[in-house]
């Protein structure tokens, strides 16, 4: 694995090492306040960066040019922005991190859409 996929594969298990440690110490301690930001840690760090992976890696075409790279930041910033954003707002702090990190993750899945339409615009038809 190479390339931007190679990258989005090690961001993802990053982010389940880190949810893994995090849900052993929501247990220890015996207190769940913060789960929602350790699921969408998970799900949004660990299952979504790894689906990610796994397409540029079956579509190694699809990594060439500006538009994977522009993907990739905006889905690190995004994970990295929205799980203390979570757990500010479930805090009842500041929201702004959490808005940011939501509209980034957003703003990646749109450019992942746009990725994917334009690999299947160039692609040849198999069927």
């Amino acid at each position: 694995m190479r390339g931007i996929a190679f990258y989005f594969l090690c961001a993802a298990i990053v982010a389940v090492l880190f949810g893994m440690a995090w849900g052993i110490q929501m247990a220890a301690a015996g207190d769940h306040t913060l789960s929602g930001a350790h699921a969408h840690l998970n799900l949004v760090g660990w299952v979504t960066l790894s689906i990610f992976a796994f397409y540029y890696h079956l579509v190694p075409a699809a990594q060439v040019g500006w538009l994977p790279k522009l993907h990739l930041a905006c889905a690190l910033g995004g994970v990295v922005l929205l799980v203390p954003g979570i757990a500010m707002a479930i805090q009842e702090e500041d929201m702004t991190l959490a808005k940011i990190g939501s509209t980034l993750t957003l703003a990646s899945m749109v450019v992942f859409l746009i990725v994917v339409l334009r690999q299947g615009r160039q692609s040849p038809q198999t069927v």
